[in-house]
């Protein structure tokens, strides 16, 4: 009995051993980042981006962002790597972002910009729910002018179900989200008990009640810190192996930009369809 105990306990030790030697043991938190979703940011007019209020908009923005990097960190990861997600970026203010973060550089000019396998574990922040959502902030899916239902086999993705989706691919499971009441239930209908951190509650689509910002993003930090305890519990999203997307567009003229796309199938005069076994062709 005790050979065969010592025996065990080497046979362990070795492949803990295997294990240190093909990793450096660092935990990597991957941010993307949204608007719509932050907080304070509580009409549609705010966030226009040749409105008034957009440079407010700007450093709101970094505040959420900077208390989920401070919520990472807190909770024991040793590499914090940032997305300006919003749109097409350029939204992040220059030497706002905590100096311990890494500001991805978006030089892959795909949605995910930087984003891999090497990550063990992503963030969504300021993000929003999907199009057709009712008392949703700002609800939309990509697009908020063209975008009416966005589905993969049959069952309707926002943005948050997308993101898991790429992620999934990656390996890389989500482990916290951030927004208003109805971003933060969708996240967990589609992802399960992952941390999430509302800062506000929709009011209809175009106005929103906000929480305190003190106590807001108290919320992201807190919810970050215990994001990162997920690491090997909460498991990535698994995409279809068959991936059958049906982009359903508010007009028709819309549909036809969308339906001369390669690979893409017209439906009738507002939708279209793909079938691809690649998650990373989300976007049609």
């Amino acid at each position: 009995m005790r050979i065969t105990t010592v025996f065990v306990l080497i046979l362990t030790l070795a492949l803990c051993a295997g294990v240190c030697a093909d990793s450096d043991g660092r935990i990597r938190i991957y941010i993307n980042t949204d608007m719509e979703g932050v907080t304070g940011i509580d009409s549609y007019e705010m966030i226009q981006r040749d409105g008034p209020r957009f440079e407010e908009c700007r450093k709101l923005l970094m505040e959420d962002v900077n208390a989920a990097v401070e919520g990472a960190f807190a909770g024991g990861a040793d590499e914090v790597w940032v997305l300006d997600g919003h749109g097409t970026g350029r939204n992040f203010v220059p030497g706002m972002l905590d100096k311990r973060a890494t500001q991805d550089p978006r030089e892959v000019k795909k949605w995910w910009a930087g984003f891999n396998e090497t990550f063990d574990g992503t963030f969504f922040v300021g993000t929003h729910a999907m199009a057709g959502t009712i008392n949703a902030f700002l609800d939309h899916t990509m697009n908020s002018t063209a975008w009416h239902h966005y589905k993969i086999n049959g069952k309707r993705y926002g943005e948050i179900g997308m993101w898991a989706t790429v992620a999934g691919h990656y390996g890389v499971p989500v482990l916290m989200v951030t927004g208003d009441d109805a971003a933060c239930a969708e996240a967990k209908a589609f992802l399960g008990e992952i941390e999430t951190a509302s800062v506000k509650r929709g009011i209809g689509r175009n106005k929103a009640e906000c929480l305190p910002a003190d106590e807001a993003r108290a919320r992201i930090r807190e919810a970050a810190k215990r994001a990162v305890s997920l690491i090997g519990k909460v498991k990535p999203l698994v995409p279809p192996k068959r991936l059958e997307i049906t982009l359903e567009y508010n007009r028709a003229d819309f549909c036809d930009s969308g339906a001369k796309k390669p690979g893409v199938e017209r439906v009738d005069a507002y939708t279209i369809r793909k079938v691809t076994e690649n998650p990373l062709e989300l976007l049609p």
